[in-house]
């Protein structure tokens, strides 16, 4: 297939009924630490501040973290929850030292997200672009918020905001018109972004869950962390709505953008493959397939994957489509910088 074939292919993608679903990858790539630094940084953080049953748990997790990987550790062996406590504000406080970082970047003017330039070319519904992410940092609505659209994360309020669907959609109503016998309401185009994992502005406060976008010493961030408590604590506010509202944005889909995700996460696969497999066209963006994702691009005529590869020594873009793979040498359209500059801006 030649390249200006592809092109026109991925251009027709973007259309209404879009559904984005954004992973780890697209943080990674704006600066954020991936997997393998999380997994160090818990190593070198959480063993001294342990004791008793937790300090025996961390014991027998920390060695199969560097052998197996993270979620493979936690996965086997369940940490207590006072262990897992201590991750989770470890875990944090890495990803939000690197996301103030790169949002200062942005705010001084020195750093345009890639989010930003990729979301002024998808079209605004007027019930909002959904975007699941499975990320906690707040990249996506800095992103949403620099392209002049509004970030509805349904939560309502400045300080210890609380989950208010209906008050949070109302903050960006701009108009209202009356036609009898009927109401219009006018809404700021924006996304709505569903975080089935927490965020870092998610807190505990007297018991019930809230939204602040500052750092709070010692109060108890929302956050699921990998492993076999990940998906029974996700039936928990806020994590369930956030969930049950993205799997309801994913079943009613009409395609999707996946960016930097690796299909390995239960709350979406439940929705999410079984809609890609039911024929929905979806496009795929990521440095690295996983296995699970290159199975769906070498099996469906309904994915396109982009992806790096190297031939030769040769660094260059796969492009799987209609289930057979073709490589563009020096091409690296699978980044969303260099994806807009070549298919969406040429």
């Amino acid at each position: 297939m030649e390249l200006h074939e592809v092109k026109a292919r991925l251009q027709r993608h973007f259309s209404d009924g879009l559904v984005m679903v954004v992973g780890s990858g697209l943080s990674c790539a704006e600066g954020l630490p991936g997997m393998a630094e999380l997994a160090s940084h818990l190593i070198k953080t959480v063993g001294p501040c342990l004791a008793g049953d937790d300090a025996l748990a961390w014991a027998s997790i920390s060695p199969l973290i560097a052998e197996k990987g993270l979620e493979a550790a936690l996965l086997e062996n369940p940490p207590t929850p006072a262990l897992e406590s201590e991750i989770v504000k470890e875990t944090a406080l890495l990803i939000a030292e690197r996301e103030r970082s790169v949002i200062t970047e942005v705010f001084i003017g020195t750093k345009t997200l890639r989010l930003t330039r990729l979301i002024t070319h998808v079209l605004m519904p007027p019930s909002g672009l959904p975007i699941v992410t499975t990320n906690y940092d707040r990249l996506v609505e800095v992103a949403v918020e620099e392209a002049g659209f509004g970030a509805d994360t349904m939560f309502s309020g400045r300080f210890a905001g609380t989950l208010n669907e209906l008050e949070s959609r109302l903050g960006f109503c701009r108009r209202v018109t009356f036609k009898k016998p009927n109401v219009h309401f006018h809404y700021q185009p924006r996304a709505v972004i569903y975080k089935p994992h927490g965020s870092l502005d998610w807190y505990l406060r007297d018991g019930k869950p809230v939204c602040y976008a500052g750092d709070l010493q010692g109060a108890q961030r929302l956050i699921i962390t990998p492993g076999k408590n990940k998906f029974r604590n996700g039936y928990e506010s806020p994590f369930d709505h956030h969930r049950s509202r993205g799997n309801e944005a994913i079943d009613r889909a009409s395609r999707f953008l996946i960016l930097g995700y690796g299909f390995n996460d239960d709350h979406l696969e439940t929705h999410l493959s079984p809609a890609i497999r039911d024929g929905r066209p979806t496009l795929m963006l990521t440095h690295s397939l996983s296995k699970a994702a290159e199975a769906l691009a070498v099996n469906h005529t309904n994915v396109i994957a982009l992806s790096h590869a190297q031939e030769n020594g040769i660094d260059g873009t796969c492009v799987t489509i209609d289930k057979n793979k073709y490589f563009f040498q020096k091409l690296a359209i699978w980044d969303i910088d260099l994806f807009i500059t070549e298919v969406l801006e040429p």
